[in-house]
């Protein structure tokens, strides 16, 4: 199913969409997909930060060093001997945390003893209704990262007024210090952050009428699982009223 043009609808009506969506990663992510040992929470709150799913480990064990590399029977894939399938592979200077820095920080906790390791976040409208919006989002993502956490973000929305380069472009820049062009063809963005040195994205920019790719999500600094996000989207969809189904789908491109 391609992707639709969720601009055509109430701000309310995508939060229903992303709702379900959310319950359907969840639902993946722990009926087989997350290696034994972790296990996925929807929008639990950590600290200052509301993600949209947190990926947990089940131990309380402390994180493992970046050195460190995870048995070959854990279902992960080793980052080194199969990158991620994805369009772009960018590493962010190694000052990043220069950057990073310069802004205030979030500090994340979690109310249990165990730790979190990834986070996964639905863009919505509201998160770049303003330009207050959008620099919480910023703020959420850089955090996530500067405390280890690897974070994906799904954005189905074209860059606007507040992020004129889309939420990834926002990211990088705000890492980096450099531009960031979204492509006009692919205006809308998948990126996967892997909070390494330096911190690396994998980015597969798409469009309205595409069919959503899996993307990689890290779960240490050298492995990564993919996130079936295109079975997950087809099963959140099943559940829009017709009544918004038909402001959208006659606008939906057929697969490139």
């Amino acid at each position: 199913m391609p992707v639709h043009a969720w601009t055509r609808v109430t701000a309310g009506t995508f939060h229903d969409f992303h709702n379900a969506w959310i319950t359907e990663l969840r639902n993946a992510l722990n009926g087989g997909v997350l290696p034994a040992g972790y296990y996925a929470l929807g929008e639990q709150r950590s600290g200052d930060v509301s993600p949209d799913v947190l990926t947990l480990h089940a131990e309380t064990a402390p994180p493992r060093r970046t050195s460190e590399t995870a048995p070959d029977d854990t279902g992960m894939i080793a980052d080194a001997e199969q990158p991620p399938k994805v369009t772009l592979a960018l590493e962010a200077a190694t000052d990043a945390a220069f950057y990073i820095a310069r802004r205030r920080t979030l500090v994340i906790h979690h109310a249990t003893g165990d730790r979190i390791v990834a986070l996964i976040e639905i863009l919505s409208p509201g998160n770049k209704h303003s330009r207050h919006t959008v620099d919480d989002f910023l703020d959420k993502v850089i955090a996530a990262l500067r405390q280890g956490y690897h974070v994906l973000v799904i954005d189905l929305f074209p860059p606007g007024r507040c992020d004129p380069s889309g939420m990834h472009g926002a990211i990088w820049e705000y890492l980096t210090n450099e531009p960031w062009r979204a492509l006009p063809s692919h205006p809308l963005t998948l990126a996967s952050y892997c909070a390494r040195t330096p911190i690396t994205a994998y980015v597969e920019p798409i469009g309205v009428g595409h069919t959503l790719p899996d993307m990689p999500l890290f779960l240490t600094p050298d492995h990564y699982i993919y996130v079936p996000l295109e079975p997950t989207y087809m099963a959140a969809w099943h559940g829009v009223p017709q009544r918004w189904r038909r402001e959208i789908e006659p606008h939906s491109a057929p697969n490139p």
